[in-house]
Formats: structure tokens, sequence, C-alpha cells
């Protein structure tokens, strides 16, 4: 079969990662020769990538055809292109975290632990992806590196979302089938909704991050960003081992208090997917849940105990030459976190514990829906203007942190799209640790006509 139609049909959203190692296995498809195409399309591309390793892919993908022609693949997804966001660090690379302060960084001498595993499963490895400065933004903007902009059918350009912004556009545009983010306070959840694909934010410690550069330690996780829940699951089973989910019928809470504080595209087109989950028979009671809600108001009172870790790590930066080669808009941000008190911190890892069990029993085994962004995709334009950038991002984040807060794993399912192509999203969230229940229930939904991505309603 034809390595770009392939490709095309992939960035369409018609076919899956699972889809595309059936043909492997087939062999109507050559793991080198999707890789190839895959690499020119991303050498093609603005702004998606820092940095691209096709020698490396090359080789990867060779050998992975070479396994599956002797029927003897590493794993499921064995040949399947990966990109990384430029926080892993990529043997003989630079990890730059998107700023120009790191353009000079001296390679990394060996892969992040998640990089050395996906590499011993076959997968190949084309790239590293851009974001936010030092991940420290919801809208994955970054003028060192370039924007990976979201065009929409009007020709307004729009931005990716963040911080993981190249990862999930390169998701989107059919550069990688898979592409590791790190989420903090929405880094996975934000762009994935922005680009209509699905985010996995794992419960931290799920997934090793050795070798990843970090942004708040108390808070960090990582996550892929796919086309389907059962990619996901996939990978999760390479990085987790095969661990048989209890199929148990889900059944869900919708926060629906919180679907009359988004926008009038983002409210509608949540209710009809709604309608779709309880019209193929699941259980969906809509009423607040008050732990959320406690944690949306403890961090408009008492701000975001990651800015302070932010800070912390960045400190000396911000008081160095450097810092004037930094976005200014981040190094506006990370200086005014220096004036939030580190009892912040303090106080929110003495109740995290108390927060997550409360969490637990209100949910008794259910699992919540919310929007993931109350918002589409913000235009660009405007977001030149520091007050307007300030203002936006704190909007879209606001409805991914308390998740974080809590830990709470969480997948992002596009729940439809405006006239001019903007996607909205839905948010699937378990308490901490429960990510094996959560990823059974996402995959129920997306066995439903969820999506459904008519495009209905405008922003």
């Amino acid at each position: 079969m034809n390595a770009e139609t392939i490709r095309q049909q992939f960035q369409q959203g018609q076919i899956d990662a699972c889809d595309i190692a059936a043909l492997f296995a087939q062999q109507q498809l050559t793991p080198l020769a999707f890789a190839e195409c895959c690499i020119a399309a991303a050498q093609r591309s603005q702004g998606i990538f820092i940095s691209l390793t096709p020698e490396r892919a090359i080789q990867e993908a060779a050998a992975a055809t070479s396994r599956w022609q002797q029927g003897a693949p590493l794993s499921a997804l064995d040949g399947i292109p990966v990109a990384w966001k430029d926080l892993f660090d990529i043997a003989n690379t630079r990890t730059t975290a998107g700023s120009a302060t790191r353009k000079q960084a001296i390679p990394a001498a060996s892969d992040a632990a998640l990089v050395t595993r996906l590499s011993q499963a076959g997968l190949v490895n084309i790239g590293k992806t851009n974001l936010s400065e030092f991940a420290f933004s919801g809208l994955g903007i970054n003028p060192a590196f370039g924007t990976p902009l979201i065009i929409a059918r009007d020709g307004n350009e729009h931005v990716p979302g963040g911080s993981s912004s190249g990862s999930a556009r390169a998701v989107a545009e059919g550069l990688a089938c898979f592409a590791l983010g790190t989420d903090t306070a929405g880094s996975v959840r934000i762009p994935a909704a922005f680009s209509g694909i699905i985010g996995y934010r794992a419960s931290r410690k799920r997934y090793d991050d050795s070798g990843v550069f970090p942004l708040a330690a108390s808070l960090d996780t990582l996550g892929p960003l796919c086309r389907s829940v059962r990619d996901v699951r996939a990978l999760d089973e390479i990085l987790c081992g095969d661990v048989e989910l209890e199929d148990v019928t889900p059944y869900f809470i919708a926060d629906t208090s919180l679907f009359d504080q988004v926008s009038p595209a983002v409210r509608d087109q949540s209710y009809r997917a709604l309608q779709r989950l309880e019209a193929k028979g699941y259980r969906v009671e809509r009423r607040p849940l008050h732990t959320f809600h406690a944690a949306l108001s403890w961090i408009a009172e008492h701000g975001w105990p990651g800015a302070v870790e932010a800070f912390q790590l960045h400190a000396a930066l911000l008081s160095s030459p450097d810092a004037e080669k930094m976005d200014p808009f981040i190094r506006i941000r990370l200086a005014a976190s220096g004036q939030l008190s580190t009892t912040v911190l303090d106080d929110f890892l003495q109740q995290r514990a108390e927060w997550q069990k409360a969490m637990t029993d209100e949910l008794a085994g259910a699992v919540l829906i919310t929007p993931t962004v109350a918002h589409t995709a913000p235009l660009f334009p405007p977001l030149h203007d520091a007050a307007a950038f300030a203002n936006t991002n704190s909007a879209t984040l606001r409805l991914t942190m308390p998740g974080s807060l809590l830990d709470m794993p969480g997948v992002a399912l596009p729940s439809g799209q405006t006239d001019d192509g903007l996607f909205t999203s839905l948010l699937f969230s378990s308490p901490a640790g429960e990510d094996d229940h959560l990823l059974m229930a996402a995959l129920h939904a997306a066995d439903t006509d969820f999506f459904q991505h008519t495009p209905k309603g405008n922003d």
C-alpha cells in the first residue's frame, strides 16, 4: 500500500497506530516506507519539531521491517513512529526545553527511560517536538523555535495549546503516530483538546520520568498524545505490562455545572456527547462534584503550587544575563511566581492525600466528565499583548489544574467541531492511581458514537 496514502488517512483520523501495525503484520506496508514518509513530511513542517533524528529513525525502521518480515516483532507497535517533547533526553541530541537559553546545551549522553523502553519495543524515534518555553504555558507559543499554529477553515491562525504543542501537532498532522508529552497543569490534555486528538495524563509515577527535564517535581507527570484510546492502551501495555482490565460497564458523573462556564461551542458539543453516551445505555449522573470545585476555589485563592517549584528551579537563570534570551511573557510569569509564598506549596503537599481521598469517596467508582478547556483554540494575533496572553493562559489552564492538583489520570476525548473546524473536547478523569479503570471507561466511550466531529455550533 502507498505509505503517503496511509499517512494521510492517519492524519485525517480514519485509522490509528494499531491499524498501521496491522498493515505491517499483513506485509501490506513496511515500517521503513512509512517512516521515510513521516520523516519527509516532518521535514516540510514548520514549528512542530525542534530537532529530527532521521538517521536513527531509518535504522530503527529498517530493523523493524526485517522483524515483521520474519514474523518476530518486538511488540504490537514495532515500527510505529514516535516523537518526543523536547524535555526528554535522546542520546546525542540537545534537550532545549523550548528555550533559547539551552540552544547550546551539551547533547544528552543517553536516552530518557521511556525512550529506552519504547526503543526496546521497536518504536521508531523520529525527533523532538516543540513546546512552550520550559513547559510553562498552556498556550504553546514559542518565539524562539516558532509556534506550530492551527489554521482554521477561514484561514485564521490559532494557538496549538501547551505546553506539549509540537507533540499534539505532530500527531494531528500525521508526522508521528505517538508523541510523548509532559503534563504539570494540563500540558497534554490542552493541546490534545485543541487539535482534536487523544491526550492521556497518566497518574504520577506510572511512567518512569528519568531523563526528563522538570518543571515542578511534585506535579509533573507524563503521557502520550495519539489518535485513539486503543492506541493509548497498546502503548500503556508496553510501558506497564499487559494487565487484563476488568471490563465492568462504567458509569459517569458529568459536572454539568461547569458546562455553563464555557463557550457556547464547548457547552453544546459537551451536552451532545453526553447524550450519545446515554443513548448507548451508559449511566451518566449530572451533578456538581464538590471536591473538584473545592480544588478550583483553592487554586483561585492561594495560587498554583507548581509555580513555586518552577520559580525555584529557574531563579538563577532569571537573575542572570541569559534571562534576556527568554520569551518575555514566560520570563514575566516565572518572575511573578517568585512572589508566591512557599507556604502554598507546603500546604498543598500536606493536604494532597486528604483531597485525593475525598475525591475517591465522592466518585465512588464513577468516572468524572468535565470540559477539557472552556474554549476552542484561541486566536494567535491578539496574544502578542502581555495582558491578553496572561488572561488567556489562565483561562485555558483553569479546568485542567484541579485534576493535576489531585493527581487524577485524565483522558481528553474530542467531542465535536465548530463550523471553522476548531475542536472541542471532554475530559474523563478518575482518582489518583485508578488509571486502568479510567482507560477501560475511555475505551467504552470511544466505542460509542462519541467521536462525531460534525460541524455544529460556533465559539
